[in-house]
């Protein structure tokens, strides 16, 4: 592997708020009509570098998580970038939110206000990549999935020189933890990553923000 290009999916309706209306399960939040739009210009943006770069088509692979709405813009990348091999992988699904997926805040706060007085704690001491939610993950076991995910991509597919992966945004930033050596202090600080951002890890374990 040369090249691991890392790609949050395009705004959906989870992000545009349209799905506390809808209650979808977080498996199910789709694309945007500007989601869409987003993940075209994404796969514009890519073809470009492609060929600017003259990196090779036939030595590429694209995977993305079996999320609606990464299925999707991983989709209309490819109609533009013409991947042959492309494939999913369970172990790049979103951060699991458990009890606080796809809910109002304020609402869960009331439901579990004991959840809530210690989740803020670990959050205000550095502690949000460690803690769990209820019935869900913690940024720890995050980092562990995709720890499994790049030793998966080391065993069966380093033989390609270009590996695209279209996930979400934790998830992206596990990826750096585990590749960059980056802290779990720089985990919980970070700005979340825009829908549909590029960033690129070459052979070097250099970064390069593509698309912002």
């Amino acid at each position: 592997m040369k090249n691991l290009f890392l790609i949050r999916h395009g705004k959906s309706s989870s992000n545009s708020m349209k799905n506390k209306d809808e209650g979808l399960p977080d498996n199910k939040v789709y694309l945007t009509e500007i989601g869409k739009q987003q993940a075209k210009e994404a796969g514009i943006f890519l073809k470009d570098y492609f060929e600017n770069n003259a990196l090779d088509y036939d030595s590429s692979i694209m995977f993305n998580s079996p999320f609606v709405r990464t299925r999707e813009t991983s989709d209309i990348i490819n109609e533009i970038l013409d991947i042959k091999t492309k494939k999913e992988d369970p172990l790049l699904i979103e951060h699991q939110y458990g009890l606080f997926s796809d809910t109002d805040w304020k609402i869960t706060k009331q439901k579990h206000p004991e959840f809530f007085e210690y989740y803020n704690n670990f959050y205000h001491n550095d502690g949000k990549f460690y803690v769990r939610f209820p019935m869900g993950e913690s940024g720890l076991d995050v980092y562990v999935r995709t720890y499994l995910f790049l030793d998966r991509i080391n065993k069966h597919y380093n033989d390609y020189e270009n590996i695209l992966v279209v996930t979400h945004g934790n998830v992206i930033k596990t990826f750096f933890m585990n590749l960059l050596d980056y802290s779990p202090e720089w985990f919980s600080h970070e700005k979340p990553i825009n829908n549909c951002a590029i960033e690129l890890i070459d052979e070097e374990k250099k970064i390069k923000i593509l698309r912002k």
